[in-house]
């Protein structure tokens, strides 16, 4: 087994080292150590993949569809995300010049934040929202300005922007959504989106949309706010968490092509091409798989609806899921707003792992975050078990 070189040590990127792991999943890793632990930490469908997916993967490797595809994805794919966007979203886009497909929505960030951002520039971020987004805007020697929405029922308000905007300055480039939300599953209302259109097209910003629970609604319909200002949305999702696809690693990016262009450049120097097999899954999913994520909001809604009134039976405040597959609620005021404290002692004493809200940062102090794309009997043993731990160790049950 080597050992480093002494002198090679200092021999790092100096931005890498200042920038902290996902705390996400350095507790999840954390607990997964504890035997018996029931796991609702990572948003991690349990659904299988629909078997017509699977079966055009199999067909991609059969015919030996071994080679490289395009740099922007194949064509196929493209035209199949398209069609997609103009039926789910009346959104127009060019699969020639205005779609990139990526390696997973993670990569499609990662590529459009390093094409876009420089030193020194800023990007809106409303909080709790996925931890990915500061380390990625970091990396570029960007800002990140987080926003704590906590107060406005985790929405970042088209008056809350302005006032950000009139305070940090010129140097802000864009503001970076997640609608349904991570954490939250809090959804944006079309007034909303509307109104925040209307403060970033005035302020001359890029919209960086990552949409990648767009399907998963269950009050309303989702509404992109590429639907307002094409001109200036970059909008990202994926097939994770729509059609049960996280192993396939498939996203996407559209936008207007000239910002395609540059984030395809950064997005071959990365990974030069996503898998064909996945990609022939993926093309199947969009251009023949509309019912799969019906199907599975349905299964979703149903946990959703069960772990939300079992949290409420224990006297645990929930925020209200429009969306995603999360539920994000108020830890017991025994704890104040010790999250990682609470989150370590359920998992310890009632063998339940939930992700510290503070993990999700600014306004998710105090929360502790729970994945329902777990099956049924995961969700009534977790529930079981804390109940009985908030009733003995907390008295409120």
């Amino acid at each position: 087994m080597p050992n480093l070189a002494s002198e090679l040590r200092p021999v790092v990127n100096q931005r890498l080292t200042e920038v902290e792991a996902s705390g996400i999943r350095a507790f999840d890793q954390k607990i997964s150590k504890i035997p018996g632990i029931v796991k609702l930490t990572i948003g991690e469908p349990d659904l299988n993949t629909p078997e017509h997916i699977k079966a055009a993967a199999v067909t991609s490797i059969v015919q030996n569809d071994s080679h490289y595809s395009a740099q922007r994805g194949t064509l196929a794919l493209r035209n199949a995300i398209s069609g997609y966007l103009e039926r789910s979203q009346e959104l127009t886009y060019d699969p020639e010049t205005e779609i990139v497909v990526t390696v997973g929505a993670t990569e499609a960030l990662t590529a459009t934040t390093f094409a876009l951002l420089n030193p020194g520039d800023k990007v809106i971020v409303p909080t709790p929202t996925f931890a990915l987004y500061f380390p990625i805007i970091s990396l570029t020697g960007a800002i990140p300005v987080m926003v704590d929405t906590s107060a406005d029922q985790f929405v970042l308000t088209p008056e809350r922007l302005t006032e950000v905007l009139e305070r940090e300055g010129d140097a802000v480039k864009a503001v970076l959504l997640n609608y349904p939300s991570n954490p939250t599953g809090v959804e944006y209302d079309v007034e909303t989106v509307k109104g925040l259109a209307q403060v970033i097209r005035e302020h001359h910003l890029y919209a960086i949309s990552d949409e990648i629970y767009a399907e998963l609604t269950y009050d309303f319909d989702h509404y992109s706010i590429a639907k307002e200002i094409p001109e200036r949305t970059i909008l990202v999702n994926g097939l994770s968490k729509s059609h049960a696809m996280t192993g396939y690693r498939i996203g996407y990016v559209a936008a207007p092509a000239e910002v395609v262009a540059n984030i395809t450049k950064m997005h071959a120097f990365m990974v030069t091409a996503p898998s064909n097999p996945a990609q022939a899954a993926a093309a199947e999913a969009l251009a023949n798989g509309d019912a799969d994520p019906v199907e599975a909001k349905e299964s979703y809604r149903r946990r959703r609806d069960f772990i939300r009134d079992a949290l409420m039976a224990m006297g645990i405040e929930t925020v209200a899921p429009q969306g995603a597959f999360y539920i994000f609620a108020r830890i017991p005021a025994a704890y104040g707003q010790d999250d990682v404290k609470f989150a370590e002692e359920l998992a310890a004493k009632a063998l339940v792992g939930g992700t510290p809200g503070s993990a999700f940062g600014a306004g998710g102090e105090g929360y502790i975050r729970f994945s329902y794309a777990a099956s049924d009997e995961s969700l009534k043993l977790a529930m079981t078990r804390m109940s009985e731990f908030v009733g003995t160790e907390i008295g409120v049950h």
